[in-house]
């Protein structure tokens, strides 16, 4: 991208990322708290619990939000992640959750971040 220093081009720019994220913020988002992501370098993906489908697999979220410390948060669109955990090896499910009484995926967090990777076409 061309480097630009006019205040009105600026301004503009801005004001298309602040509508991005005001819309996805408007939208329907399931957040997910993960307080040792940042330690251990993945996010706990959920798609079972009790036997039953849950999580990503029932999601009717748009977005998933991954609340890693005050300072980090992961927004990355459902189907994007549907497509990373499905894409990982079988090694990557796990129990977890209360009591371990749930299934999911640990997905490495730099796998969230790369888009090419992420799309399904």
């Amino acid at each position: 991208m061309k480097f630009n220093s006019d205040f009105k081009y600026d301004l503009h720019r801005g004001q298309i990322g602040e509508n991005y994220l005001a819309n996805i913020l408007k939208g329907h988002i399931e957040v997910k708290t993960d307080k040792r992501a940042l330690e251990t370098g993945n996010v706990f993906v959920e798609y079972e619990s009790r036997n039953k489908h849950s999580g990503i697999t029932t999601t009717e979220a748009e977005w998933y939000a991954f609340v890693l410390s005050n300072t980090v948060i992961i927004l990355i669109k459902t189907e994007d992640l549907k497509s990373i955990c499905k894409k990982l090896p079988k090694e990557q499910r796990k129990p977890g959750g209360d009591s371990n009484t749930s299934m999911g995926v640990i997905v490495p967090i730099e796998k969230l971040y790369n888009k090419n990777e992420n799309r399904n076409t």
